[in-house]
C-alpha cells in the first residue's frame, strides 16, 4: 500500500478512536446539516446526505444526532446553522499540495485559522486554483477482510467497479468514480467475510511526491493541526509517505 494510501487508513481510524471531545460527532452533524439544507432531508433521493448518514452511523453517531442535523438542515426545525462550505489551497514544508475543506459560519475566522496553522508549519495559504488542479474526486471505500483472500476481493470488487485497490494485510482500499460509488459498496457490503469501515468521497492526488523524513514529519504535523481546527471537515495532501514516518505517526497517535 502506497504511503499516501497508508496515510488515509490512519486518519481515518484516528478520526474513529479519538473523537477529542466530542469534535468527530459536531463534524459529522454538520456534514448531514447542510447536505439535507442542498439536497432535502430523504437520503433515498440525496446522495450526498445519504452518505453522511453512513459515515455518522459507522462513527456510532447517536440516531436521534442524525435525525435532529436533518431536520436542522432542512428547515423543518423552524430553523438552521448558517454554514458555508470553503475550500483552501497552500503548500506544506517541502511543497506538498494541500486541500482543507471547511464547514464555517465565519469565513473570516476560519481563514485565519487555516493561515495561521500553515505559516507556524513553514508552508503557506495559496490563492486560489494553485493546487486543486493536482487532485480528483473519487470514493473512496476500506474494508477489513476476514474469512476471504484480499486478493479475491479485491479481483471481485473490480468487476463490480472499483478502478483500483491498494491491499494492506488483511485491509483493502478501494477507489471508484463518483457513478459507482454506491453500487460499489453494496456490492461489498454483501461479500461473506467483508467488513466496509468507511466509505466517502474524496480528493484524491493525481502524482504524489516523497519528501525528506523532517519534512514528511512537519507536513504530517500541519496535516494534524489543520484537522483539529472545528471548521476544518476533511485534510487532503499529495505527499507519498514513508513507513518509518508512518509509523512514528501511528505509535504518536
Amino acid at each position: 500500500m502506497s504511503g499516501h494510501s497508508k496515510w488515509s487508513t490512519i486518519k481515518h481510524k484516528k478520526g474513529v478512536q479519538d473523537a477529542r471531545r466530542g469534535q468527530l460527532f459536531t463534524k459529522l452533524a454538520r456534514e448531514v446539516i447542510i447536505a439535507a439544507r442542498e439536497g432535502g432531508p430523504d437520503p433515498d433521493m440525496n446522495f450526498r446526505l445519504r452518505l453522511a448518514v453512513q459515515t455518522a452511523k459507522a462513527a456510532n453517531m447517536p440516531a436521534d444526532n442524525i435525525e435532529r442535523a436533518i431536520r436542522k438542515g432542512a428547515g423543518l426545525d423552524g430553523g438552521g446553522e448558517d454554514l458555508h462550505e470553503a475550500l483552501y489551497e497552500g503548500y506544506g514544508p517541502g511543497g506538498a499540495a494541500i486541500l482543507v475543506q471547511t464547514l464555517t459560519d465565519n469565513r473570516n475566522r476560519t481563514v485565519s485559522d487555516v493561515r495561521t496553522r500553515f505559516s507556524k508549519a513553514g508552508g503557506n495559504l495559496a490563492e486560489s486554483g494553485a493546487v486543486a488542479w493536482a487532485f480528483v474526486s473519487k470514493g473512496l471505500i476500506r474494508v477489513e477482510v476476514s474469512d476471504a483472500d484480499p486478493e479475491d476481493v479485491a479481483l471481485e470488487a473490480v468487476d463490480a467497479g472499483a478502478e483500483d485497490f491498494e491491499i494492506d494485510g488483511q485491509s483493502i482500499e478501494f477507489t471508484v468514480n463518483f457513478s459507482g460509488f454506491d453500487a460499489l459498496r453494496s456490492s461489498l457490503e454483501a461479500m461473506e467475510g467483508v467488513e466496509v469501515t468507511s466509505a466517502e468521497m474524496a480528493m484524491m492526488p493525481l502524482n504524489t511526491i516523497p519528501l525528506d523524513p523532517a519534512r514528511a514529519r512537519q507536513t504530517l504535523h500541519l496535516l494534524d493541526s489543520l484537522e483539529q481546527l472545528d471548521d476544518v471537515q476533511k485534510v487532503f495532501c499529495n505527499v507519498d509517505f514513508s513507513d518509518e514516518v508512518l509509523a512514528e505517526y501511528e505509535k504518536a497517535s
